[in-house]
């Protein structure tokens, strides 16, 4: 029985060096460099009446694959951009994507609320 060389195992565990966006090929699109192009779609979309731990368990290989990723950042970008509805991008499932924005959101009313007073005591002065 042939068993497959013991490297093949290693190489999948050295984590990918993260390239600066600026030493990128930047004609290219960013989600060709992505590491999750050469795996399973099925680690990042969950199939339909998933049992919680199997989903639990799936979102967090998934997730590893993401921390390994070069191009992680501009993958979560997009989804929050998008947005994205299913699955998990650049390392956030939907439901962490969904407390970002509301993050942002709030952050946003937070900076526009502030910057009010200041625009009206400089309009009446």
């Amino acid at each position: 029985m042939l068993q497959p060389p013991p490297s093949s195992l290693q190489v999948a565990a050295v984590p990918a060096q993260r390239v600066p966006a600026r030493d990128r090929d930047q004609d290219a699109p960013w989600h060709t460099e992505a590491v999750c192009r050469r795996d399973e779609a099925g680690l990042f979309f969950a199939p339909s009446k998933e049992p919680t731990a199997a989903r639990l368990s799936r979102e967090e290989a998934a997730k590893r694959v993401c921390a390994r990723c070069p191009v992680m950042v501009e993958c979560r970008e997009h989804a929050l951009l998008q947005p994205e509805p299913y699955g998990v991008w650049g390392g956030l499932t939907a439901a962490e994507r969904r407390v970002v924005l509301a993050r942002r959101r709030r952050r946003d009313l937070e900076l526009k609320k502030t910057a009010r007073p200041a625009g009206r005591i400089a309009a009446a002065g």
